[in-house]
């Protein structure tokens, strides 16, 4: 009888609660992207100049620190945080998916095509990983679409340095408002939600997996120890994997999201041949070393406040 008591709480203790790694995911991507947002401001616009202008456009924003000294000279503080709060919002929507529904997402694949429900959780199969991390980030994406549309809008906008098509909204309520008004209602909320599907569906079919099996590598190989260096040397390998992968698919995002209508694009795949024909192959990298430092700065914070607290937010 003891045994089956034993049995029954060691399982229940391996059950992965969605409600506290979403909101471990959530608060930590929160407090990161407050760091990060100035940086996503310079992206958004580098991405955008020289739009179908062909390979010698000017380049208002040269680099990233370059780009970071325009902005604050000429908007200040509010214009390298413009979004902000609109972000926030989003990451609670995407983060808290993405990391909150990949450990449940993954424990249920592992047991039903490769281990028993005890061990489960412990297995690390690549091809599964893959495709919790895609999953879990989908559904991210299509929760966020609408604020992410919004925040490309406002941080694109500026009165002193016009990049792309300029769209101005007093908040992001008032983005909503608009856009549900002016653009197709609910349709038009969600409008370039297939955009971010093959974006976030990329970035997080790599993010968790890197990181999950970097981290292992370093343990395995007695190359690492369990602590802070780990969990920070993993998380900028995975930061980096996931600007590799993901960029091509930001900046077409971010271009069909930045257009009202279908003034330029029908959608991703029409942004992604007319980008190319029109600027390189290169187009497609445009805001990469913004994305890296992004990218690396936010998964160090997310992944070291996630992974040192993992077992607390995950199982109950």
């Amino acid at each position: 009888m003891s045994k089956e008591v034993q049995k029954d709480t060691k399982s229940a203790a391996q059950k992965v609660s969605t409600t506290g790694s979403f909101i471990a995911g959530a608060a930590a991507a929160c407090i990161a992207v407050t760091f990060t947002n100035p940086i996503e401001v310079v992206k958004t616009r580098m991405q955008l100049q020289g739009e179908l202008n062909g390979k010698l456009a000017t380049k208002t924003y040269k680099n990233p620190v370059h780009g970071l000294g325009v902005i604050f000279k000429n908007e200040g503080i509010k214009g390298l945080q413009k979004g902000l709060n609109c972000a926030y919002i989003y990451q609670i929507g995407l983060n808290g998916c993405r990391l909150g529904f990949y450990e449940p997402v993954r424990f249920q694949l592992n047991r039903l095509f490769v281990a028993s429900s005890a061990d489960a959780h412990k297995v690390q199969n690549p091809i599964i990983n893959i495709v919790a991390g895609a999953t879990s980030g989908i559904i991210g994406a299509i929760i966020g679409s609408p604020l992410y549309l919004v925040k490309t809008r406002m941080q694109s906008y500026s009165t002193h340095v016009k990049i792309g098509q300029q769209t101005h909204y007093k908040s992001f309520l008032n983005g909503l408002t608009q856009i549900y008004k002016n653009e197709g209602g609910i349709l038009g909320l969600f409008k370039g939600v297939d955009a971010a599907i093959l974006r976030t569906g990329a970035g997080s079919a790599v993010q968790l997996p890197i990181y999950n099996s970097a981290k292992h590598f370093l343990l395995n190989n007695e190359l690492m120890t369990e602590g802070t260096p780990l969990h920070l040397t993993a998380s900028t390998i995975s930061g980096i994997g996931v600007g590799i992968v993901m960029n091509p698919w930001d900046v077409i995002l971010t271009r069909v999201y930045n257009q009202q209508g279908h003034s330029y694009y029908t959608g991703p795949i029409d942004c992604l041949k007319k980008t190319v024909k029109s600027e390189g192959v290169l187009a497609l990298y445009k805001g990469f070393r913004c994305s890296n430092f992004q990218n690396c700065t936010t998964h160090n914070y997310v992944f070291n406040f996630h992974g040192t607290n993992y077992e607390d937010c995950c199982y109950s």
